[in-house]
């Protein structure tokens, strides 16, 4: 006796909303199943459900990596102001200590012999919201002043990785690849003691 296969924990959500309609249209006038349970106007609405719940799920997606980009890039504008205005302050203090702290802000201590660099851990690639693209994520490295990524054909080799892009936060989205390719990322920490190791590789299938 054969059995009925849905297959669909495997489905993306579009794929899901799409067989969901394609059932409905198939058992539409079936004479074979005349009443159907649950009856077609309640799949119809569960999928209509879904599908608009996951246009608002792309629509926020998309609306918080717009604020996030809007609050990186004013972050980088404040970081800027206060880094001038701190030159400013040493330049006209003379190194004098209690002057520089008499405007709010902190002395630098003695430097100190430079640590090396950590490997970066727990690198993560996942699909982006864009076709072609893929989010990397990492662990942040103290110390760090930014991250070298590379990428790689499948399978990677010694010779293959080559260079992608530099980010100064531990996080990075790499645009452009080919759909349903196998892509390898791996990355690098970079600061006043140079580079350190390449961290364990990711695998992701761009979508």
């Amino acid at each position: 006796m054969s059995k009925t296969k849905l297959n669909i924990n495997g489905l993306t959500i579009p794929e899901k909303i799409a067989r969901g309609r394609q059932i409905v249209a198939a058992l539409t006038g079936n004479a074979n199943f005349p009443s159907p349970q649950p009856t077609l106007a309640v799949v119809t609405t569960s999928t209509n459900d879904l599908d608009a719940a996951f246009a608002a799920c792309q629509k926020a997606r998309q609306e918080a990596k717009t604020r996030t980009s809007e609050q990186n890039q004013k972050e980088d504008a404040f970081n800027q102001v206060l880094t001038q205005l701190a030159a400013h302050v040493e330049s006209m203090s003379g190194g004098d200590e209690s002057k520089i702290m008499s405007a709010g802000m902190n002395v630098r201590s003695a430097a100190s012999a430079p640590r090396q660099l950590s490997t970066p851990e727990g690198l993560l690639a996942t699909a982006a919201d864009h076709e072609g693209e893929i989010d990397l994520q990492w662990n942040s490295v103290d110390g760090a002043r930014s991250y070298e990524i590379e990428r790689s054909a499948d399978p990677p080799t010694t010779e293959s990785w080559e260079h992608e892009t530099v980010s100064t936060r531990s996080s990075a989205s790499i645009q452009g690849l080919t759909s349903g390719t196998k892509y390898w990322f791996r990355v690098a920490s970079i600061g006043a003691q140079g580079q350190s190791g390449w961290s364990d590789p990711a695998l992701k299938i761009a979508s």
